[in-house]
C-alpha cells in the first residue's frame, strides 16, 4: 500500500513543480473555501475523535491538540489564504556568478519533492503542511495518530476534493489512514519516494524516527522552554510576560516550563509570582532554593523532581528554581533546554547580549513570550514544524524550508579546459 502511495506522490510532484504561482494560489483558495464550506462534516468528525480521547482518559493538554472548534477551523481556512499571499520562493535565484572560463552559474529554489509528515493529536497540521507543501510545489504523505483518524479521513477528503477541482492529481495530499503502527516502520524506509521527514509528536516519536529512518529527518517541536528573570527588572512587566508564556496556551511547544530566578530578587520576586500564578491557577513545582519564597504564597507549590526539568507540562505546571546569576542560568538551560524557545528579562543590554550570544537555542527572546516561536508570529504563514536542529532549517519551519536548491550552469558551447 506505502508503496503504491509513494509512487503516485512522486509522480504528482513532478506536476506540482511545474506549477505557476497563480495555479497554486487558486488550488490553495479552493482549499480555504471548502474547508469553511465543509466545516460541518470535518467538525463532526472531530467530535468522534474528541469523545474517543475523553473515554482513553487523554490528558487536557492533548484533548485541547485535538480539539477542532468552528472558529479554528475558520482561523486555519484564513491561514490558507495568508499562505497566498507568501512570496513564492520556487524558482527564486539565491544567487549567482560567471566564472573566468565564461560559465555563468546561478543557484534556484526548487521543491524537495515528497515530504512526509507523522504527527500525533494535531489535526491542523494536516491542513498546514498542504499548504505549504501545494504553495512550495511538494507532495506530501501524512501519517497522523490513531486520535485524528475520523478527524483527518474528513480533513484530506476536503482537499482531496479541492485538489481535483483544480485539475491537479489528488496524489499530492495523500493521508495512510491505518492505525496499524507497523506502517510508521515501513513510511521510515520509502527513502525511494519520500525526500524528508518531520515527525511533530512527543520524544519517544522522534526517538524513532532518528534510529529507524533512512529518509533525512527533520527533528524539533519538543519545547522544554525558560525565561530567566534577571535581577534588573520591572516586576510588573515581568509578571505580565511569565503569565503569557506559561497561560496563554499551555498545551503549544513554545509554552513556558521553567523559569529561573536571579536569587537577588527571589524574596521579592517570587512572592509577587505565586500571587499571579494563583490568580490563573498554574500549580508551581519549586526547587529547594524557591520553596521558602513561595511555600507561603496563594498559589499551589509542591516540590520539582528531577525529571520535570527535562520533560514537557503542556498543562498549568510551571517549574521555578533560584540561580545565582546569568551564568547558572545559561547552565541549567544547556542541561535540560531542548533548544527551541528561551528568554531572558531584562533591562541590561549587556545581559541581553550575553544571553543571547550563549544561549544555543532556534529562538531566543529579550523581553518577550516564549509564545511567539510560530511560523505565523514570524511572517511565514502556517508552519510545518519548528525544528531544533542545525542542518537545512531551524526554528518554525515555513516555505523556504521546504525547498532546496540546484546549480544552474549556462555556457555558449563551453568545454572544460
Amino acid at each position: 500500500m506505502l508503496n503504491a502511495m509513494g509512487k503516485a506522490a512522486k509522480q504528482a510532484s513532478y506536476q506540482l513543480s511545474t506549477l505557476s504561482t497563480a495555479e497554486k494560489n487558486r488550488a490553495l483558495l479552493a482549499i480555504a473555501d471548502m474547508l469553511e464550506a465543509n466545516s460541518q462534516s470535518i467538525i463532526q468528525a472531530n467530535e468522534l475523535d474528541m469523545s474517543a480521547a475523553r473515554e482513553s482518559g487523554m490528558t487536557e493538554a492533548l484533548l485541547d491538540r485535538l480539539l477542532l472548534t468552528p472558529a479554528r477551523l475558520f482561523a486555519i481556512a484564513s491561514d490558507v489564504r495568508d499562505v497566498c499571499r507568501l512570496s513564492d520562493p520556487v524558482g527564486q535565484v539565491i544567487d549567482g556568478s560567471t566564472q573566468d572560463g565564461g560559465l555563468r552559474l546561478q543557484r534556484r529554489r526548487v521543491p524537495l519533492g515528497v515530504v512526509g509528515v507523522i504527527y500525533e493529536a494535531r489535526p491542523n497540521v494536516t491542513i498546514d503542511v498542504a499548504s505549504l507543501c501545494l504553495k512550495t510545489g511538494n507532495a506530501a504523505i501524512l501519517r497522523g495518530g490513531k486520535e485524528t483518524h475520523h478527524t483527518n479521513q474528513a480533513t484530506v477528503k476536503v482537499l482531496q476534493q479541492a485538489l481535483e477541482q483544480c485539475g491537479l492529481p489528488k496524489a499530492a495530499i495523500q493521508a495512510i489512514d491505518s492505525p496499524d503502527r507497523a506502517l510508521v516502520a515501513e513510511m521510515l524506509r520509502l527513502d525511494q519516494y519520500i525526500d524528508m521527514l518531520i515527525p511533530r509528536g512527543g520524544a519517544a516519536l522522534h526517538k524513532l524516527c532518528r534510529e529507524q529512518s533512512t529518509i533525512p529527518v527533520i527533528t524539533g517541536g519538543i519545547g522544554v522552554c525558560h525565561t530567566f528573570v534577571d535581577d534588573n527588572v520591572d516586576f510588573a512587566n515581568a509578571l505580565t510576560v511569565i503569565e503569557n508564556a506559561k497561560v496563554q496556551r499551555p498545551s503549544a511547544c513554545n509554552s513556558l516550563e521553567t523559569l529561573l530566578v536571579h536569587q537577588a530578587i527571589a524574596a521579592q520576586f517570587l512572592p509577587e509570582l505565586s500571587a499571579r500564578m494563583h490568580a490563573v491557577g498554574v500549580t508551581l513545582h519549586a526547587s529547594e532554593s524557591a520553596m521558602p519564597h513561595l511555600q507561603n504564597g496563594p498559589a499551589t507549590v509542591v516540590a520539582v523532581a528531577e525529571e520535570d526539568y527535562s520533560d514537557e507540562w503542556l498543562s498549568l505546571d510551571l517549574n521555578v528554581t533560584v540561580v545565582a546569576d546569568i551564568d547558572a542560568a545559561i547552565a541549567h538551560i544547556r542541561a535540560y533546554g531542548t533548544e527551541h524557545s528561551d528568554a531572558i528579562l531584562t533591562r541590561s543590554i549587556s545581559q541581553a547580549d550575553r544571553f543571547v550570544n550563549e544561549v544555543d537555542s532556534s529562538a531566543v527572546y529579550v523581553n518577550a513570550s516564549t509564545r511567539f516561536t510560530d511560523g505565523g508570529q514570524f511572517g511565514l504563514g502556517a508552519e510545518v514544524a519548528v525544528s531544533t536542529q542545525k542542518l537545512h532549517a531551524r526554528g518554525p519551519m515555513g516555505l523556504e524550508a521546504l525547498t532546496t536548491y540546484k546549480w544552474i550552469g549556462y555556457g555558449d558551447d563551453l568545454v572544460r579546459p
